[in-house]
Formats: C-alpha cells, structure tokens, sequence
C-alpha cells in the first residue's frame, strides 16, 4: 500500500492540525497536567517486573527466509511530495512519506517521512526513531526537534530549521511499532504484541523493503539514532541488523556504522536510582526523603517495591511541585507566562503503550556486543533533563566501559561550551548544556555540531571556534 504525493500532503496537514490542537491545549492546561508517557511506562514497569527481553537471540537463515519483502515498483515516485501544505520557499532537498508493508497477512503498515539532504548522494543516511513507548517520531523528531522544519505559531506554515540534521544526513522519521503516529495494523489483536522484540523485528521489515524502495541507499553508509525509550529502540535494532548481516545467503547487508541515542531509557535499575539522584543533587527533594528512598528502594530488576518505598517515593514525586520534569529549569508556559522565555514541550502525540510486551529491564548487554563488533556507540545527554538525566546514563556508563581512552572535557561550538565529553572505546559520553530531553529542540545548534561529530567518528571538538 502507499499514498501519492496528494496523499501524503493530506496525512502532513493533519498532523500540523494536531500538532496545533494539541500544542493550545497544552498551553492552556499545562499548569493542571503534563503528559508524561515514559513516566508512566516506568511507573507500570517498576508495579510489574512481569517480563524480560534481554536482546534479539542468534538469529539463522530460516529466521531471516520469513522476513517479508514486497514489491515496490513505483512506489519511490508515488511517495514524492511536490510541496507541504504551508511550505517556505527556499527548499532545496526532495521529500517523500507513504507507507511500508510490514506484514501483508495482518495488513501491518509503518509510515515514514524521509528528508533527502541537499547532494543527497554524498551524504550518509539515518534512520531516526522517538521514544515513549508511544511517541511519534513524525510529530516530535521531524517537527520539533531535528526536521527541516518547524510548524509556526498560526499553525498553518512552516519554517525552515536552519539547524536540520538533513544539512548533513539524509534522513527517515519511523513511526513504530504500529499504532503509533500514523502507522497502523488492520487487525487490532496486533496492537497487544507491541514491544521490544516486535519492535525492533518490524523495524528491521520496514529497512529491508525501504531499501528496495529506494535502492540508490543500498551501499550508503548508515546510522540509527534516537532518544528517550529509543535507547531500547535503537541498540536492539542495530542487533537483529548485525545479527542478519552476518547471515550467508544474504545479497543485501545494511551497511549500519553507529548508533546515537539521547537522554536514553537504557537500564531500569540505573535510570531510576539516577533520577532520584538528580532530585536531591539539585534541591529538588529534601534531605529526609532522598535517605529514605535508598534505605528503602531496591530497583534492581524482579524485586517488589516495598510500601516503605513507594511512600516516600510519593512524597518525592509531591515534592517536586509544578515543574516541567523534562527540562527542570525552563519556565513553564501558562497565562502568566513571558511566552519570550516559555521553553515548555509536552510529550502530546504519543500512543499510551505501557502494556509493552517483552520489555526489557536492560539493554546495557545489547550494547555491550555492538560495541564488541565495533560498533560506533554515542550516548547523548541534556543535562537539564529530570526525567532521564545525566546522572543516570553516567551510571550506565560505568557498568558498559572501562578507563576512557580520552578523560572528561569541555567541547566547543559557535565559541561557547557545548557541553562535556569523555571516550572509550567504540563508545562516545556527550553532555549537551542546558539541554533538557528532547535535545534537538531544546539546544539546536550544539545538536548539530554534535551530530555532524558522530557522523564524523569523532569527538565534539575541544576547541574554541
């Protein structure tokens, strides 16, 4: 199944709608509630350690025989968008969106939005995918954060971004698992299997017949990045495709060099001990209920929360007060706000997901052999960021590397410090200052350079430019 260009132009002025809908109702309600998708997945994962996924297993020729592949004749041409609905002049790079067939029986279809860069054909290709479980890589990554353009505030045009990661990549947005955004399955029992391994299987789907959709990227090199729950997303997914690339009868390997994942939900026990971490360190929560929470809280995986944890847990939570967790310092926006100074985003397209199957209480292992195979492995934090802060990922670092190969440091971009970084081998620590979640968005200029930097195979530079 796709859409032409008429089509397509149709789903993306829909989008614009809700994303405008959605943004004034945010506006107006945000001081009463904040949508809050992976909070709620960690809320529900931390009541019920019920299932575990610890990666892709071995995967044989069988397994990869059943990968379904279709037929996509014409389909590149019938996917092109000639213009978006309120679109600036000045584009110079080919855009197209449509459909991918994941699994015809079940009429599974995952939707995709892919930005060429201007000289398409040398610059690499990334594939990028939001978090939640839930979240909408069209609505939050191509529209908010690293896309070609932003929605104005009339939401009815758009502008160009100047920091777009397609100055330098060529890049698809994914909708997954289906049922988020606007991918979708005919039949509704799928909705019920969604999670980490059904995930990162259709992922994988949907890259084989995009490739035949556009075979011109076959040999390209490749990058997956992502941030949020995608830091499940995104490792599993460059797994199953190391795991089929090594596969003997194959005539196709995806040519996948690295992966980038920011603010990542990598390691239960890790993310959560940091986030209430990241509370006390920055007077957040009181003394009294930070030594409560370690004396009573054990978020190691298959351990039951105690009633002792839980309460003071709630109080921590209580103590917060009206902040936005996803960027601790930002004002909020409301009818009182300098709208100048408002910097308030809210996880608002998402499907809610918290019944995820197969979820994983890890994936450091899954990351752990990427980085054995070589693997170019860049872990990204905003360091404004409550929810999944800096504090936690520093502690999954400490259980993936050894001594870093090059020690902590300051980087620099437009003459300002970017953030800090530290390298190991095969794998890349780069905090992005004053950077809340959705770091694109929040710090666009310090995400370009340092996405050009991981494209690169380099560190953020250290010196002042």
């Amino acid at each position: 199944m796709a859409f032409d260009a008429t089509s397509a132009a149709t789903n993306m002025k829909l989008a614009f709608s809700l994303l405008l809908l959605s943004s004034l109702e945010a506006f107006a309600n945000c001081e009463k509630h904040m949508n809050d998708p992976l909070g709620e997945f960690m809320k529900a994962q931390r009541k019920g350690w019920h299932a575990d996924y610890s990666g892709a297993t071995v995967e044989s020729e069988a397994d990869f025989s059943r990968v379904y592949l279709g037929s996509h004749d014409g389909l590149k041409e019938a996917d092109k968008i000639q213009v978006l609905p309120g679109q600036p002049d000045g584009v110079y790079f080919d855009q197209y969106s449509g459909y991918v067939t994941v699994d015809p029986k079940a009429g599974r279809e995952l939707f995709y939005y892919f930005a060429e860069s201007q000289n398409s054909s040398s610059k690499p290709l990334l594939l990028w995918l939001n978090g939640g479980p839930g979240c909408s890589s069209f609505g939050y990554g191509a529209m908010m954060e690293l896309g070609p353009f932003r929605v104005n505030s009339d939401g009815k045009s758009l502008s160009l971004n100047r920091y777009a990661w397609n100055n330098v990549a060529n890049i698809i947005f994914l909708e997954s698992p289906a049922g988020v955004g606007f991918s979708y399955s005919n039949t509704s029992a799928d909705y019920d299997l969604n999670g980490d391994k059904h995930t990162a299987e259709d992922s994988y789907t949907f890259l084989v017949n995009w490739f035949e959709r556009f075979p011109e990227y076959k040999a390209r090199e490749f990058f997956i990045a992502g941030e949020s729950y995608a830091g499940h997303y995104v490792p599993q997914l460059a797994q199953k495709i190391l795991q089929f690339n090594k596969i003997t009868n194959q005539t196709f390997i995806i040519n996948l060099k690295g992966i980038a994942i920011g603010n990542a939900w990598i390691d239960a026990e890790t993310g959560n001990k940091g986030m209430y971490d990241t509370f006390w360190t920055h007077a957040l929560i009181s003394d009294e209920v930070n030594k409560g929470i370690n004396s009573n809280c054990n978020f190691s995986f298959n351990n039951s929360l105690s009633d002792e944890c839980d309460s003071y847990l709630d109080q921590a939570h209580k103590s917060l007060g009206n902040i936005n967790i996803y960027d601790i310092y930002a004002p909020l926006c409301s009818s009182y706000s300098n709208t100048s100074k408002c910097r308030n985003h809210f996880m608002l397209i998402y499907t809610v997901l918290t019944d995820w199957k197969d979820r994983s209480s890890t994936v450091l292992p899954v990351i752990q052999e990427l980085m054995t195979n070589g693997m170019s492995v860049y872990i990204y934090s905003g360091d404004t960021d409550g929810r999944v802060p800096t504090t936690s990922t520093r502690y999954s670092i400490n259980k993936l590397a050894d001594s870093p190969m090059i020690p902590w440091y300051a980087w620099y971009t437009q003459g300002e410090v970017g953030g800090y970084a530290v390298g190991y081998k095969n794998l890349t620590f780069v905090t992005i200052r004053g950077a809340g979640h959705f770091v694109p968005s929040y710090q666009p200029a310090r995400a370009l350079a340092l996405f050009s930097a991981f494209l690169d195979g380099k560190l953020p530079s250290p010196h002042q430019n």
